[in-house]
Parts: C-alpha cells; structure tokens; sequence
C-alpha cells in the first residue's frame, strides 16, 4: 500500500511538471539597432543651409542598441594636430514608425545634457536618414539637421 501511494504521487508530481519552451521568443531588432558611420550633414537656420559634414580628417559614428545610443567624433590624427577634436553623447531614444526621439543624458558639451529632441527616420537598406529641429533656446540654437549615415557590418 505505501508502494502504492509513493507511486501514485510520483506520478503525479511528474504529470504535474510542465517543461520550460526551449525558444524563448524575441522581439525583432530595432532597424536602428547597430553602428552607423556619418557621411553627411546639413544644418538649416532661417532658410541658409549649411554643410557640416565632418571634414576628411574627422569621423562620427552612432551607435544603437534597443534603447540607448551613444555618438562619438573625432580627428583621424590621434589627437596629434593643432586642435584635437573628440566628442560624444549618450542617451536613450525611442522609436515608432518613423518617428525618433532622443533623450540626451550626457554630452561633453555639458549645457546639451537632459534635453529631448525629436525628430523623422527614413531607412533605405543600408542608410539611415535622420531629419528635425534642433532647438535649445537658452543657447540661441534653432536649426533643422538632416543627417545621413551608412550602418557599418
């Protein structure tokens, strides 16, 4: 009888038991998700527009993952030139359709820090076009970017 009992609530522990999925589903990736390299820029204020594309001796590159970025410059010398360039800000953004929206946290460029910036994405398989205002009046800074960048592999 006691055999009995041991195997009947064996039994049902073991029918009791579910098994864990073996694949956990993920949400799909940010099409942002990844690291894009600079190729060109505009600035427009009050109708002018302006190239700010990093010279040739410089580059940028940004860099996502599911919901922060981070932006890095600087010159291709090493910082051995008359007036060394670096740098970078980080923050969290969101995205939903095209819409994009940037928190930035920390810049090196303190007074930029814990603003919001909203702006349009386009994606065109590799390239990543990046259109909005920036606008900070404290700074006297108004002005449209529109910013194109290639992902790198």
């Amino acid at each position: 009888m006691r055999n009995t009992f041991l195997l009947s609530f064996c039994i049902l522990a073991i029918a009791g038991c579910t098994q864990k999925p073996t694949e956990t589903e993920k949400a799909p990736a940010s099409p942002l998700t990844g690291t894009w390299h600079l190729v060109s820029s505009k600035s427009i204020t009050k109708g002018d527009t302006a190239v700010t594309t990093p010279p040739q001796d410089q580059e940028m590159v940004k860099i996502f993952n599911g919901t922060d970025f981070a932006f890095f410059t600087h010159d291709l010398k090493n910082g051995k030139v008359d007036k060394p360039v670096f740098s970078a800000g980080s923050g969290t953004y969101t995205l939903q359709g095209n819409n994009y929206a940037e928190h930035l946290a920390y810049c090196n460029a303190r007074e930029w820090e814990n603003r919001d910036f909203k702006f349009t994405v386009e994606f065109k398989h590799d390239t990543l076009i990046q259109k909005g205002i920036e606008k900070i009046d404290s700074l006297k800074i108004d002005h449209e970017i529109i910013e194109t960048y290639v992902k790198l592999r």
